[in-house]
């Protein structure tokens, strides 16, 4: 029964041409240590993927993570637990040339982040922007929250929930690779 099932799909991808899984949309995510904002738009844009049932991947990645911080930062862990989101395991990782490569697009935090990313890697210029800019085609950065109060956990969390809807959608009509 599986041989007759096996030549019927080997058949089946000779008449209409072979048959191949399409690649997500692969986005990642662009801060200054991998600790707080970019960790929260990859975990809050995989629960938005989960509902809408997107191929999309997204990862987080840093342009200048500090070896010694590593963790995410505590007021994230907390806001995003309250969400029922864990990241407490989360480990931050430095952006590579293979992470560039491999991305179909990359957004960053701040008009910062932007420069120091395509000084690093010119190749990726035509799809990196910030966040904001890709989301609404305007400037405005996300501020870091580091080490201030938990209100300004709370609006950086607002700002990413105002733009990844956006993101995600737009992300959707990126053509193939």
């Amino acid at each position: 029964m599986f041989k007759k099932f096996a030549f019927a799909l080997v058949m089946a991808a000779g008449m209409w041409g072979a048959v191949q899984a399409e690649e997500p949309k692969k986005i990642a995510f662009v801060d200054t240590g991998n600790t707080g904002r970019s960790v929260s738009a990859e975990a809050l844009s995989n629960v938005l993927i989960g509902k809408m049932g997107a191929h999309i991947a997204v990862i987080s990645r840093a342009v200048d993570m500090d070896p010694f911080d590593v963790h995410p930062e505590a007021n994230v862990v907390k806001l995003l637990k309250d969400r029922g989101i864990d990241v407490s395991a989360h480990l931050a990782a430095q952006i590579t040339a293979n992470d560039v490569r491999h991305a179909d697009v990359l957004l960053t935090m701040t008009d910062k982040h932007k420069t120091r990313l395509v000084d690093a890697y010119p190749e990726a210029k035509a799809k990196t922007f910030t966040l904001a800019e890709y989301a609404t085609g305007t400037t405005a950065d996300v501020p870091d929250a580091w080490g201030k109060p938990m209100e300004v956990y709370v609006a950086m969390i607002a700002q990413l929930d105002s733009y990844l809807p956006a993101v995600l959608k737009k992300s959707l009509t990126i053509p193939a690779k």
